[in-house]
């Protein structure tokens, strides 16, 4: 396998499943199991007890599930699914877009 090319903060777009079509920032990569954590997709409802301790109100909440890499893209600058692909620029390996040929600039935060 050739490795994980989606990172933290990319935009992706879901190509399969019941959100297709659905845009979002990834907020998490899992990579021992393919997965990543997509801002409002996959959303799911699960039961919440209340915890004084932790400040936590019980009841019903939503949050995100995980989706199989497979089933989203990597959206590139201009709007387009793309693929990603690595080159060197001068001395730095930079990501880019197999679609446009453009950069992919890197939103992480270091």
């Amino acid at each position: 396998m050739a490795g994980i090319k989606i990172k933290r903060n990319d935009t992706v777009e879901v190509i399969a499943g019941k959100d297709k079509g659905k845009r979002g920032r990834v907020l998490r990569v899992i990579a021992d199991k393919d997965r990543v954590l997509v801002e409002h997709v996959m959303m799911v409802k699960k039961h919440v007890k209340p915890n004084p301790q932790r400040n936590i109100k019980g009841g019903i909440a939503e949050q995100e599930s995980p989706i199989h890499l497979s089933n989203v893209m990597l959206v590139d600058s201009e709007g387009n699914k793309t693929r990603a692909g690595s080159r060197f620029e001068g001395d730095k390996k930079v990501r880019y877009s197999k679609a446009s040929g453009n950069p992919i600039a890197d939103k992480s935060k270091k």
